[in-house]
């Protein structure tokens, strides 16, 4: 007998339908059967189940003879199933990996429950949104289990059948069944939650759920969305059949009518002419189903539970009116507001720029204002000691000024003391641009330091680069670049690539890159404490694996296997964890890491602020296409690339040298091979080393540990700092290697 029996009832979504099987057959557990309803699918899913079912045993094809619609194929699933647990999956959704694997857990820590709920994430086509609206109360369930009449609130939990795992004997014993028409979950769904003596919840994304851009009949109005009026009929009369759920009766009204009321004002279900009928039926049922004694909830809809009790569709529909009319008026409020202010802060600026300059105020951004961090970081910190006598202004994001250490003086932007600093400051440092509208007074000073050596194209390199100039405007970044007078580089080769990408008046200074101090000098208490506060285990091998995001996908996709890379390497390996910042917010981040990090299989540390501090505690970076492998080749430490993807990113973004034929160490590109270096212990053999070693001489020239002070000296004292010594040999080497990739007509 399996643990699992999965449904999956398919009607129409041929195009869907390999994706989800895919994604149940090739969870990391296995104990489970899959049984595959055909509803009499008028495309190509009959043939693909049988095609599924004839390759993996745990298949079942079951075809029904005529059309039966969602809830009645749900049922026909149900009567081949013999597992422990029943979970429903739609043929268009899919389960995120591991998922199977967490409710297992999750199912044995709490002793077998009737229910398990757990989450999901909406997966638009145009890419993921966030988690479900009820992921907190799923959260604060812990591992304890509960039922509805101690825990009511549960009664909030997203309606559907394809978050739940049921116990089979519990879900046949009391012989819930899904009724034919749309809203098939609500009764089911009601009735299991008020008869379960034990509810258990699992908080985290075990499911997709696909949002169609057409075709979906959730979003296609008409009257079938009167289903739900049978559907609550079929819910209450099973109340009635069972007097001992009394109590959970008021509840259930509850939702009900909430549930009526937020279906009626939705244009993607029912339409203006038929909302009076729709309104009359919700009329019809409050009236007949209102327990005695009730109170309407105090909530969002409290206003329009009264005018249901007076029954009067005109009324309610004028409140309707003028809840929308109040939202558009608020938003013109808005705009005017908006436009009055920006008004204001112009001649602000204007104002300050009459006044004089302050020679000693510089001021520092970095990464779009998240803090103080990366190379504009160490350059303040440096002129801390070397230039006491300047005054240092960080613009922060109103987000992150709590996380900024303390004694650091900072604007937030757009306020008036940010226009006073922008005005009158000399020195400008920043690893991004500052924002289109700033004007640059005559004597301001502005230091770009970039975000690292770059390997993908860059600036005026990007055109004919569409899915990598989506979110950027190339004549936008040249208008910004042309404020650079200091282009920090760190050899021969980022000097070239930078004045070729960016084709502005500014000057090159080979300082090397400043955050990289701390990494070619090096700094063994500070890894010791960095490596205790991530509760790193002592003696363990560090690795930092950093993905490059891939301009050409709307959202996060995982290139490596995490699970059985972590699994494979064993206890004695911790695998940090760091995303893109764009990739930051992925809903996917949480979905592969967030359990793999609960079992300490791994360490997401995308959220925290240093990536040095994340370089300086590992023992190796892995990567694929970062910019960080420039940077961590100054610690002198293994860097293997998995290169799963070359040829379609380095189509897709353009690269300036061929990464596998000159990388900084072993490539791979399966997960399996990349286990196997690790295993073998070739990632940091001598052809590693060999390679590392040549990549840093021709990528990390001007690197010493002294960057951060050439900048202060040159740029802010006027002072002369000695150079890091230049090898010939090497500069002509990378001057070929530029050449040899850039197109005939730059060459």
């Amino acid at each position: 007998m399996p643990r699992f029996s999965v449904i999956v009832p398919v009607y129409k979504v041929q195009g869907f339908l390999r994706e989800c099987l895919d994604s149940i057959l090739t969870q990391s557990f296995a104990d489970f059967e899959v049984i595959a309803v055909d509803d009499c699918s008028p495309d190509n899913c009959g043939t693909i189940i049988d095609e599924y079912a004839a390759l993996d045993p745990r298949v079942t094809a079951v075809h029904l003879p005529e059309n039966v619609g969602l809830g009645r194929a749900r049922n026909a699933g149900v009567g081949h199933a013999t597992g422990d647990y029943l979970l429903f999956l739609d043929s268009d959704d899919v389960y995120t990996p591991g998922a199977l694997r967490a409710i297992d857990e999750r199912l044995t820590v709490t002793d077998d429950p009737d229910v398990l709920v757990f989450d999901h994430v909406r997966m638009h086509w145009w890419g993921r949104s966030g988690r479900s609206l009820t992921a907190d109360l799923l959260a604060s369930a812990g591992t304890d289990t509960f039922d509805i009449p101690s825990s009511p609130q549960y009664l909030r939990l997203f309606l559907v059948a394809w978050n739940k795992a049921y116990r089979r004997d519990f879900f046949t014993g009391h012989g819930f069944t899904y009724r034919p028409g749309l809203y098939e979950d609500a009764p089911v769904t009601y009735q299991a939650l008020v008869c379960a003596r034990r509810i258990a919840c699992l908080d985290r994304v075990c499911v997709e759920y696909r949002q169609r851009r057409q075709g979906a009949i959730t979003r296609t109005p008409g009257r079938s969305h009167f289903d739900i009026f049978p559907q609550y009929a079929a819910l209450f009369a099973f109340l009635d059949e069972h007097p001992e759920l009394a109590a959970t009766r008021p509840l259930l009204f509850e939702r009900m009518i909430n549930h009526f009321l937020a279906t009626m004002t939705l244009t993607e279900r029912v339409l203006p002419e038929d909302r009076p009928a729709f309104y009359r039926k919700t009329v019809e049922f409050y009236r007949r189903y209102r327990p005695e004694g009730f109170t309407p909830p105090d909530d969002a809809y409290r206003a329009r539970w009264r005018l249901v009790a007076g029954r009067v569709y005109p009324a309610f529909q004028t409140y309707a009116l003028a809840k929308r009319l109040g939202g558009v008026s608020l938003r013109k409020k808005h705009e005017l507001g908006k436009t009055t202010t920006g008004t204001i802060k112009r001649t602000l600026a204007r104002t300050q720029r009459r006044r004089p300059r302050d020679p000693n105020l510089a001021v520092y951004s970095a990464f779009s204002h998240r803090g103080v961090l990366g190379d504009p970081a160490a350059i303040h910190h440096a002129a801390r000691t070397l230039a006491p006598h300047i005054h240092a202004v960080w613009v922060v994001g109103p987000d992150d000024v709590r996380r900024l250490p303390k004694g650091i003086d900072y604007v937030t932007p757009d306020t008036p003391r940010y226009h006073q600093v922008m005005s009158r400051g000399t020195y400008f440092v920043s690893n991004v641009d500052w924002t289109p509208g700033l004007v640059k007074r005559p004597g301001q000073i502005h230091v770009h330091t970039h975000r690292g050596t770059p390997l993908a194209h860059m600036g005026v390199d990007l055109l004919g680069h569409p899915a990598a100039t989506y979110h950027d405007d190339v004549r936008t970044m040249l208008r910004c670049a042309d404020r650079w007078d200091y282009s920090l580089v760190s050899s021969p080769y980022a000097q070239q690539i930078w004045d070729r990408a960016f084709p502005c008046h500014f000057t090159s200074l080979p300082t090397g890159a400043p955050r990289n101090d701390v990494l070619v000098r090096g700094d063994r208490m500070r890894t010791a404490a960095l490596r205790e506060r991530l509760g790193i285990p002592d003696g363990n091998t560090v690795v930092l694996y950093a993905p490059v995001r891939r301009d050409h996908r709307t959202s996060y996709v995982p290139r490596l296997d995490l699970e059985h890379l972590v699994r494979e390497l064993g206890p004695t390996f911790t695998v940090l964890v760091r995303l893109h910042p764009r990739d930051a917010q992925a809903p996917i981040r949480h979905l592969q890491m967030r359990d793999l990090q609960r079992h300490g299989l791994l360490l997401d540390v995308t959220d925290e602020p240093s990536v040095e501090d994340m370089m300086l505690a590992s023992d190796a970076l892995l990567t694929d296409y970062s910019s960080l492998m420039f940077d961590y080749a100054n610690t002198n430490r293994p860097i293997i690339v998995h290169a799963d993807d070359w040829a379609v990113y380095r189509a897709a973004r353009g690269t300036y040298f061929d990464l596998p034929s000159a990388p900084p160490g072993h490539v791979s590109t399966t997960t399996e091979a990349l286990t196997d270096l690790f295993a073998s212990g070739a990632w940091q053999d001598e052809r590693s080393a060999a390679l590392r070693a040549d990549f840093r001489r021709r990528f990390c020239t001007y690197e010493d540990g002294h960057a951060a002070a050439r900048v202060v000296s040159q740029v802010m004292l006027g002072r002369d700092y000695p150079s890091s010594v230049i090898p010939q040999q090497d500069a002509r080497q990378l001057h070929g290697l530029v050449r040899s990739s850039l197109p005939d007509s730059a060459r």
